[in-house]
């Protein structure tokens, strides 16, 4: 993928292309979720078409994201696709109480994301979830209680971990934010 042009990712329908492709979803099975065509669907990827913003949250509800996420912040002239400035990172994420995540990489069409991660005081994820990707991340500040699988572990600043598709949940019992990067392959936000 290192051999696209900047054209090819900075666009809506890349990522939403990026998206479909990471959920494991044909153009036939998104069109069928949405209630519209595989040809809409494709003009839509393609850039051809533009989504009106009823479609954009039905597609953001179907892919599992926030609506902001498939909004992008104009970059400086000559950054598009190299540099994400901090105040025009895009929200993303699960948009659970108490998760705040962010996405580093320009866009979604690489191998890979990178997410900035906050965890507010008390926040939690209760539920097991699994999802089909390997993860590595690493606590920037604040602590951050982690279980993988069943197992327990207490993370602080400068550790890091890995998740190969098991399943996981967090804590954040503690009263200052937990930061994380995270590096996510193949892209699921």
């Amino acid at each position: 993928m290192l051999h696209k042009t900047l054209d090819e990712t900075q666009t809506l329908g890349a990522d939403i292309r990026a998206l479909r492709k990471a959920r494991g979803l044909t153009l036939s099975d998104l069109a069928e979720r949405l209630g519209k065509s595989v040809g809409w669907l494709s003009q839509v990827e393609r850039d051809i078409s533009d989504p009106s913003i009823d479609d954009l949250r039905l597609l953001a509800s179907q892919l599992d994201v926030s609506m902001s996420s498939l909004f992008r912040t104009k970059a400086a002239a000559g950054e598009e696709g190299y540099v994400v400035r901090k105040d025009a990172r895009r929200p993303i994420g699960s948009r659970e109480a108490g998760l705040v995540e962010e996405l580093l990489s320009p866009d979604l069409t690489d191998d890979f994301e990178v997410v900035h991660s906050t965890f507010e005081p008390n926040a939690e994820r209760r539920d097991d979830t699994a999802r089909p990707t390997q993860e590595v991340g690493y606590i920037v500040s604040g602590q951050l209680e982690l279980w993988i699988k069943d197992q327990k572990f207490q993370l602080k600043p400068g550790d890091s971990f890995r998740i190969r598709g098991e399943t996981y949940r967090w804590r954040n019992p503690h009263s200052e934010p937990c930061v994380a990067i995270w590096v996510i392959a193949p892209p699921v936000y």
